[in-house]
């Protein structure tokens, strides 16, 4: 079976816009759903150097979730109904690890990884996603 891959472009006002590249490899699941609601705008949240968003309207349970993330990984967050973006280390993580709130279900990477976008984003800002092309 292939993996398929999706570009999603993810829209900061004021801010330049990031690139992701969902995979369905670890979260097949998570990844049809996310698409399926596309696009969408929710709010913004900072929690040590990871991005959260408000809830989505995105209901899935943890599809082969993970404790541990790696940087730049996207995930969606399923008790917070969230999608995350880890560009790096979160407070509750030992050093060089990046360990979300709770367990993620990893569906793509940041493919721009500016830590400088991403850390000037406000805490409730508006960020869209939107399907970007096909790769």
């Amino acid at each position: 079976m292939s993996i398929v891959k999706y570009r999603i472009k993810v829209e900061i006002p004021k801010l330049n816009n990031i690139d992701l590249e969902l995979d369905d490899t670890a979260s097949p699941k998570t990844v049809k759903s996310f698409l399926e609601n596309l696009p969408f705008t929710v709010g913004s949240n900072l929690w040590g150097e990871e991005v959260y968003t408000d809830e989505t309207q995105i209901e899935m349970s943890e599809e082969n979730a993970k404790s541990i993330v790696e940087l730049n990984d996207v995930a969606y967050w399923p008790t917070g109904k969230a999608i995350c973006l880890f560009y790096g280390s979160t407070p509750i993580g030992e050093k060089n690890e990046i360990k979300p709130y709770s367990p993620v279900n990893i569906i793509g990477k940041i493919l721009n990884a500016d830590k400088k976008i991403l850390s000037e984003l406000k805490n409730g800002t508006r960020i869209t996603f939107r399907k970007k092309n096909l790769i």
